[in-house]
């Protein structure tokens, strides 16, 4: 259910990237969210990973802990910027690079969650098979052959997670908030009792001196790599986090929610992983940093499958917060008026099975250098995008203009050339940064070097442009009448634009609908 935008174009507006009216995700929702985005193979693999930077144990959990506060604290700005004004990402950024320029940052985003999506759900497909084949021996034959660099029990269990993961459309985003409920709560049951398994088996006697190499530029700089290193783990999800923060009742369930889901959340689970990370080279003789092969050594088809089955939850549970949510918006924002959110996600999906992710995976040059580049542009993005919001614009937004044909968004065409410029300028040389082997001392840090440096270029090219100033007084007049007449702040700025007259609703405030939670 959404807000209605008076003069609305079918060019910028359908009910999928209207402001949400209906806000059902409360604390509970928004936590278990953050937990099935923890808790996946790659979020287990991640903190016993970071060892390799050649640091102990104590410097590990002291830089993953430092870490997650920092991405705490950015989180929380896209996060407070969807729940105020209850709209995704790609209409998030129309405030700073314009109507039409916002497709730039929202397909950027949707490419890396596309790629990702396919992988991930690749990854998780691994685990079906493995429980194929425990069951079902006989099932090795299918197994060997290759289409398209995969076999058929390859591609049977790849349809099958990919066409799990299309049922969550079905209701659109209440049906993701409900698996996402169960999921991230169960994953955590099954780490527990792997943990305490693994633990029992090796008498409880365990070393936390994970093999690392030595570090290559110092402590000092591996230290704060892994702190950086850490933000950057979650930088799709610092853009984004607003698709799902749009639908909750109060701004301080995004700050509770975030604050349980990743400070306290990560480093549990990053104990957690490497507690049986280190077990394993007790019981089996070498250190198994996927959790997917430590439950296949587990002689109990039970015990396999709950596992397997687990962290292909997991992995689904990461997918779709992640890589699905995001480019179904993107792609959305594209043609608002042929696509909705599920078509967008169903794109999304095709996509992702079209690019035989396997193969994507196994290429040096598309994961470390395609990848690696469109992911060095998520830093400036972000830089952008909040500098725009939070400093320039001061969180005042006339919320009916980011849907119509004319307004304080449409700048030149559609597109604010100050901020595709800001973006252009500082992107070459993060992109190089992160890639330029020549440059490796600092590409642990391109996501900060990207963001910093776009904050302060937007900041200075815009902050004193005249069209911006304003959008913001116009903003704060409807803010005003609003809080005057007690009505919500969001029904008041849809109202409001730069080419309508109109003043804030006169009936009683919007009551979003109680969270579900």
């Amino acid at each position: 259910m959404s807000i209605e935008v008076p003069g609305s174009s079918p060019r910028f507006y359908n009910e999928d990237l209207a402001p949400a009216r209906s806000r059902k995700w409360g604390f509970y929702s928004l936590f278990a969210m953050w937990m099935s985005d923890i808790h996946s193979i790659g979020g287990y693999t991640f903190a016993a990973g970071l060892f390799a930077l050649g640091l102990g144990g104590r410097n590990v959990f002291i830089a993953l802990t430092a870490g997650i506060i920092i991405v705490f604290l950015l989180m929380n700005l896209s996060g407070y910027a969807g729940q105020k004004y209850g709209i995704p990402y790609p209409v998030l950024a129309r405030i700073s690079f314009g109507t039409l320029g916002a497709n730039i940052p929202a397909l950027i985003r949707a490419v890396v969650a596309i790629a990702w999506y396919g992988i991930q759900t690749w990854l998780a497909s691994r685990a079906v098979i493995i429980l194929g084949l425990k069951i079902w021996p006989g099932l090795e034959s299918w197994s060997k052959g290759n289409f398209l660099g995969e076999s058929a029990l390859g591609w049977i269990a790849f349809i099958l997670m990919w066409a799990v993961q299309l049922l969550l459309l079905r209701n659109g985003m209440e049906t993701i908030r409900r698996f996402q409920d169960f999921a991230g709560p169960a994953i955590w049951v099954v780490m527990i009792i792997l943990t305490v398994y693994i633990l029992a088996k090796a008498d409880w006697h365990i070393s936390l001196t994970l093999p690392g190499t030595e570090s290559r530029w110092g402590m000092a700089h591996a230290f704060l790599a892994a702190v950086a290193l850490t933000v950057t783990y979650f930088s799709t999800l610092m853009l984004n986090f607003c698709d799902f923060s749009r639908f909750a009742p109060k701004k301080k369930a995004v700050f509770w929610a975030n604050l349980w889901g990743l400070p306290v959340n990560f480093i549990a689970f990053s104990l957690v992983s490497v507690l049986v990370t280190a077990g394993t080279f007790v019981v089996y003789g070498e250190y198994i940093f996927d959790p997917v092969e430590v439950v296949g050594q587990i002689d109990s088809v039970v015990v396999l499958l709950l596992g397997a089955i687990t962290f292909a939850v997991a992995t689904v549970g990461i997918n779709v917060v992640a890589n699905f949510v995001s480019p179904a918006y993107d792609i959305a924002n594209v043609a608002p008026a042929k696509i909705d959110f599920k078509k967008g996600g169903l794109i999304s999906a095709i996509v992702a099975l079209v690019i035989t992710p396997w193969n994507l995976f196994n290429s040096p040059f598309m994961v470390n250098t395609f990848l690696g580049a469109v992911g060095a542009m998520l830093g400036p993005l972000f830089g952008i995008i909040m500098a725009d919001y939070y400093v320039i614009r001061k969180q005042r937004v006339v919320l009916g203009d980011l849907f119509r044909e004319e307004g304080y968004y449409t700048f030149q065409s559609g597109f604010n050339r100050k901020a595709v410029v800001s973006f252009l300028v500082v992107s070459i040389p993060t992109i190089v940064i992160a890639l330029v082997p020549t440059m490796a001392v600092l590409a642990p840090f391109s996501w900060f070097i990207g963001a910093g440096l776009a904050f302060v270029i937007h900041w200075a090219i815009s902050h004193n442009d005249p069209s911006i100033l304003a959008s913001v007084e116009a903003a704060i007049r409807a803010e005003t009448a609003a809080e005057a007449q007690g009505a919500s702040v969001a029904e008041a700025s849809a109202i409001a634009g730069q080419y309508v007259d109109a003043a804030a609703p006169t009936a009683g405030p919007d009551q979003a609908e109680p969270a579900a939670d």
